[in-house]
C-alpha cells in the first residue's frame, strides 16, 4: 500500500510539474521571436514558387485541351536547355574547384544519375495522368513530404520535433479537404484505364522528386546553386532529348505551329525555368521540406485561376485547404530544426577531404595556425600538470619532515624543538618562493 501511494504521489509531482511547464512555456511565448522577417520571406518565396507551378499547369492545360498536344519530354527540353544555356556556360566561365572540367571529373556520374531522377521525375506525375484521376494524383502527390523527411532524416542527419510532424498532419489535411472540394463539385477528372498503373506512377514520381530534393538541399548548402543548376541543365538536355527522340518523335513532327503554341510553350519554359532557378535559394533559406510544404498550395492557385478560364465551380473548402495549409507551414518554419552536429560536422570534413578542397591555398594556410594552437594548448596542459605533479612531491616531502620532526622531538624533545621548527620554516619558505 505505501509503495502504491508512494507512485501515485510521484505521478502527481510529475503531472504538476509538465503542467506548470506548460504554463511556463505559453507565458515566455513571444510573437515576435516566431513571426520574423525570415519566416514571413520563406513564405512569401514558398507561395511564388507555387504561383510558378500554378503557372506550368495552366498552360500545359491550354496545350492538352486547345491543341491537343501531350509531349512532356518537349516541354522539359525547353527547360533543361535554358538552364543548360544559362548555368552551365557560367561554370564554363569559373576557373579553379568551380570550373565544370573540375566537376565533371570528381562527380559526373553522381550528377548523371541525379539529372536522370529529376527528368523522369517531370515525365512519370505527366503521364500518371493518362491512366488515373485528378483526385488520385493530387492526393498521392503529397507522398513527397514523408519520404522527403525520411530522406532527410537518414542522409542529412535532420531531426524533426513533434511540432513539424503536427505541422506536416496540418498541411495535409489541408490538402484533404482541397479535393474533397473537388469531389463534392464533380471535378474528377482524368482518364481511369488503368487506375493501378497510374497511382503507382504518382508514387514513383513523389518518390523521384524526394529524391531530386535532397540532392538539391545538400549541393546547395554544401557545394553552390550554379553548380546544382548548371550540371541538372546539362545531364537533364542530354537526357530528355534522348527520351524525347525515342517515344515522342511522332507527337513532335505532327506539331501544328502557331503563335498560340509558341507562347504557351515559351510560358512553360520560362516558369520551369524561375522555378528551377529560384527553388534553390528558397530551400537554402529553409530546407526542402519546408519548400515542399508551401507547393502544396500551388493545385489551390491552379483552382482559383480554373475558376475564371476554365470555368470551374469555386468551393468554400478551398479557403480552408488554403488556410489550413499556410498554418502548418507557419507552425514547420516557425521551429528550428535541430540537427546531428557531430555526424554532419564529420560528414562534412569528409566530404572536403573526398571533393579536394584541401587544394586551395587559403585553407591550407589556416590549417598550421590550428596545429599550432593545439600544440600551445597541449604544452600549456602538459606544464599545468608538471607543476601540479611537483606540488603534490613538495606536499610530500614536507608531511615526511613533519614526521621525521615528531619522531625527533619524541626522542630529543630539548633538541628537536629548534630543529623541527628550523625544517618546516625552510619548507615553508621554499614552498612560498616556488608558489
Amino acid at each position: 500500500m505505501a509503495t502504491k501511494q508512494s507512485e501515485d504521489a510521484l505521478r502527481d509531482v510529475s503531472d504538476e510539474s509538465r503542467s506548470s511547464g506548460l504554463m511556463l512555456r505559453i507565458r515566455r511565448f513571444k510573437p515576435e521571436e516566431v513571426f520574423t522577417w525570415q519566416l514571413a520571406k520563406t513564405l512569401a518565396m514558398g507561395q511564388g514558387l507555387a504561383g510558378l507551378i500554378c503557372g506550368t499547369a495552366i498552360s500545359s492545360q491550354y496545350l492538352a485541351s486547345n491543341f491537343h498536344m501531350n509531349t512532356p519530354m518537349l516541354q522539359s527540353f525547353f527547360n533543361y536547355a535554358l538552364l543548360c544555356v544559362t548555368y552551365t556556360t557560367m561554370l564554363l566561365c569559373t576557373t579553379g574547384d568551380g570550373n565544370i572540367l573540375q566537376i565533371l571529373k570528381k562527380r559526373w556520374w553522381k550528377y548523371l544519375l541525379l539529372g536522370l531522377v529529376d527528368v523522369e521525375a517531370n515525365y512519370t506525375v505527366v503521364k500518371a495522368y493518362q491512366y488515373t484521376t485528378l483526385t488520385s494524383v493530387q492526393l498521392l502527390d503529397c507522398f513527397v513530404v514523408p519520404v522527403l523527411m525520411i530522406l532527410s532524416w537518414w542522409f542529412l542527419k535532420t531531426r524533426y520535433n513533434t511540432v513539424h510532424y503536427i505541422a506536416v498532419s496540418i498541411c495535409l489535411l489541408g490538402v484533404g479537404a482541397m479535393v474533397g472540394a473537388d469531389l463534392l463539385a464533380g471535378r474528377d477528372q482524368g482518364s481511369t484505364s488503368n487506375i493501378l498503373l497510374g497511382d503507382g506512377l504518382v508514387l514513383l514520381s513523389a518518390s523521384l522528386y524526394a529524391v531530386s530534393n535532397v540532392c538539391q538541399e545538400y549541393t546547395v548548402k554544401n557545394l553552390s546553386r550554379v553548380e546544382f543548376l548548371g550540371m541538372v541543365g546539362l545531364f537533364g538536355t542530354i537526357i530528355s532529348t534522348v527520351q524525347m527522340v525515342i517515344l515522342e518523335r511522332n507527337e513532335v513532327a505532327n506539331i501544328q505551329w502557331s503563335w498560340q503554341v509558341g507562347l504557351l510553350f515559351s510560358a512553360y519554359a520560362l516558369c520551369m525555368y524561375a522555378l528551377y532557378s529560384c527553388m534553390p535559394i528558397v530551400v537554402k533559406l529553409s530546407s526542402a521540406t519546408a519548400v515542399n510544404l508551401s507547393l502544396l498550395t500551388a493545385d489551390l492557385f491552379s483552382l482559383f485561376c480554373g475558376t475564371f478560364l476554365f470555368q470551374y465551380n469555386f468551393s468554400g473548402l478551398y479557403l480552408v485547404s488554403l488556410v489550413g495549409i499556410l498554418i502548418g507551414f507557419i507552425a514547420f518554419n516557425a521551429v528550428p530544426i535541430p540537427t546531428a552536429r557531430t555526424d554532419t560536422a564529420a560528414s562534412s570534413s569528409s566530404s572536403i577531404c573526398e571533393e579536394g578542397y584541401s587544394d586551395d591555398p587559403n585553407r591550407q594556410s589556416t590549417i598550421p595556425n590550428d596545429l599550432r594552437k593545439w600544440e600551445a594548448a597541449v604544452r600549456i596542459t602538459a606544464e599545468e600538470e608538471e607543476q601540479q605533479g611537483c606540488g603534490e612531491t613538495e606536499e610530500g616531502l614536507e608531511e615526511e619532515q613533519r614526521r621525521r620532526g615528531k619522531k625527533k622531538r619524541a626522542s630529543r624533545p630539548s633538541q628537536s624543538l629548534g630543529r623541527g621548527s628550523g625544517d618546516v620554516a625552510v619548507v615553508a619558505i621554499i614552498h612560498n618562493t616556488k608558489m
